[in-house]
């Protein structure tokens, strides 16, 4: 695919300079460009490996004559022109339209008009696929499950029983979604029962099993989701664990069962959230962030790499460490702890001059 300087501007709307008859066919690092590639300099640093005669995506303020550029588009917000850009580019996976002859679908499964199913695709009993829908190999969708207009589902995929997808959702490869819940009971009280009891005092070692408790519930995301490779989202026990409209998910989270989720939410890799936790919208969880059970998070709020949730957290607070505490007490926590040798010193001097001074005495 061939686009010119000005046709790819009016699609970032983005200003455009230069030769906008140019024909660009892919994106690249300044230096790196092969001819009909643009290059991303969006800083002067980048820019100063451009190829005279080349285009590139600069930021405003900088000038494309002093680089030598034949043409140039202007990005007012960088990274937003990326995304712009990128989905200009991108080709998408190969997935032939209709259905391949390798895929098993039941008689029952409805397939929306211009859906495109991969090969050693398992579609079953009572299936709803939207319109322009793409299902990429090895993919299973099991009974009852519905998938809205121009979903993405990549390969090897499992979406479960009774689950519901909105319209524009993605699941990157290995996702797998509406998996059991990890429910499980005791006939008498637990080891970790006792443990919440006592607040860590241990009385009685019973020996005793697990029994499960089965999930009975679904899992429903709303419009325009995207689930990352290997994520995987437990179904709810009797209502549904729910995603809400927008919300992202990156590669390896995992959400417990019951797990209510807002919209435009930004979930980053390896995040867990356990059971029955209820997110707002707009909240970011960056990675590796850990979320006890049965708690909630507010609107707007943000948590950093790695943080660990054990309680309630207010709407629109900034959130840092273990346990997770608002940004200010945890950069005056860091400070105090790196503090603390020098304060061991002067204390260890302290008690040596009163050690001295009883010893004269």
């Amino acid at each position: 695919m061939q686009i010119t300087i000005r046709e790819l501007a009016q699609a970032l709307n983005a200003r455009a300079w230069g030769d906008q008859t140019m024909l660009i066919s892919g994106a690249a690092e300044p230096g790196q460009d092969q001819p009909g590639q643009i290059a991303l300099a969006m800083t002067p640093k980048y820019a100063e490996a451009l190829r005279p005669g080349s285009a590139a995506i600069l930021s405003e303020g900088m000038d494309p004559e002093a680089y030598g550029l034949a043409a140039a588009i202007f990005a007012p917000r960088p990274r937003l022109v990326m995304a712009g850009l990128t989905r200009s580019f991108d080709p998408g996976p190969d997935i032939a339209p209709g259905i391949h002859p390798c895929a098993v679908v039941d008689p029952s499964a409805t397939i929306g008009a211009d859906a495109a199913i991969g090969p050693f695709v398992s579609i079953g009993a009572g299936v709803t696929i939207g319109a322009r829908a793409r299902i990429a190999s090895h993919v299973s969708i099991e009974r009852g499950t519905q998938i809205g207009d121009d979903a993405l589902i990549l390969n090897g995929a499992r979406l479960q029983h009774g689950i519901q997808i909105g319209d524009r959702v993605v699941v990157q490869p290995g996702a797998i979604i509406g998996g059991d819940g990890f429910s499980f009971v005791t006939a008498e009280e637990s080891g970790v029962e006792e443990m919440r009891r006592s607040l860590g005092k241990r009385e009685n070692f019973t020996p005793q099993s697990w029994e499960r408790i089965h999930s009975l519930g679904g899992v429903e995301i709303g419009d325009d989701v995207e689930i990352g490779s290997g994520a995987t989202l437990d179904r709810g026990t009797v209502r549904a664990t729910k995603i809400g409209s927008g919300t992202k998910l990156d590669n390896l989270v995992h959400l417990g069962h019951n797990v209510i989720i807002g919209r435009d939410c930004l979930i980053c890799g390896q995040v867990g959230v356990a059971g029955s936790v209820v997110i707002g919208d707009r909240v970011v969880l960056a990675g590796q962030v850990g979320v006890s059970d049965n708690i909630t998070i507010g609107d707007d709020v943000i948590a950093g790499g790695s943080a660990k949730i054990f309680s309630r957290v207010p709407a629109g607070r900034v959130v840092l460490g273990n346990p997770a505490v608002e940004m200010t007490t945890r950069l005056e926590m860091d400070r105090a702890t790196r503090r603390l040798p020098r304060l061991a010193a002067t204390v260890a001097k302290l008690q040596k001059t009163v050690t001295d001074l009883i010893e004269k005495a």
